[in-house]
């Protein structure tokens, strides 16, 4: 078994990324391979926690460029995280590992609410922890949640799955010649408007000195190997010494 880089991660998973190519919904086939990759990190000895989106379901910006109330919309986002969350609770313990979901909104039937010292008990005992329901806030996305919750955690890294393998200057499905970087400054991402992760996010990841890992979800390893430490996406840090 290969020797893990970090003892504590935090992921953010896109709603979008769920849906695979249906481009709405679940898919199945992702969301199992998704859990796989969550299992064997947690038995690498990693500790890993989950902040899941909501857009393969609902988007609170969306839904407000419609013309709806943006804090209506927004809770309804909130709650399209929360059935990610128990579909990819119910995928991990199909595989033997416990989990625990928790939510920034009151849910107690289905899950507990967000409180910091139990979810860092529960990663200290083995668990898998996701968090749902974002900051319980409208206005705030579920990136800010993941900057947010790394920083209580403790977390070492987050690691952002995306549908590119990285962070570019230009989006490379448009143009050919985009190029890629493979490591940034909070900074320069901030400066250039690179939308890794909104600006409120970045800034709270630059105060309190968490690095992001940008990487590929297509690959069906490149979870695992983005925990263990392996040099894969684009690497977001503080200026260098």
């Amino acid at each position: 078994m290969e020797c893990p880089k970090y003892r504590r991660v935090i992921l953010k998973l896109s709603g979008e990324a769920l849906a695979g190519k249906m481009g709405y919904g679940i898919c199945g086939d992702v969301m199992e391979r998704v859990a796989k990759q969550l299992v064997d990190i947690r038995r690498s000895g990693v500790e890993i926690a989950v902040v899941v989106g909501g857009g393969n379901i609902w988007r609170g910006a969306a839904g407000s460029a419609q013309g709806m109330d943006r804090a209506t919309a927004d809770y309804m986002g909130m709650l399209a995280t929360v059935l990610n969350a128990l579909a990819l609770q119910d995928a991990i313990e199909k595989l033997g590992v416990d989990t625990r979901v928790q939510t920034a909104i009151e849910m107690r039937e289905i899950a507990e609410p967000y409180i910091r010292r139990k979810a860092i008990s529960h990663l200290e005992k083995g668990y898998i922890v996701i968090f749902a329901a974002g900051t319980g806030n409208p206005y705030f996305s579920t990136d800010t949640t993941a900057a947010l919750r790394g920083a209580e955690i403790g977390a070492e890294i987050i690691l952002k799955a995306t549908q590119v393998d990285g962070v570019y200057d230009s989006d490379p499905r448009k143009n050919p010649h985009a190029k890629r970087f493979t490591e940034l400054s909070y900074i320069e991402v901030l400066r250039q408007n690179l939308g890794i992760m909104d600006a409120t996010a970045t800034s709270l990841c630059m105060v309190n000195n968490i690095p992001i890992l940008v990487f590929s979800l297509e690959d069906p390893n490149n979870i695992y190997r983005a925990a263990l430490g392996e040099d894969i996406g684009t690497y977001v840090r503080g200026e260098s010494n």
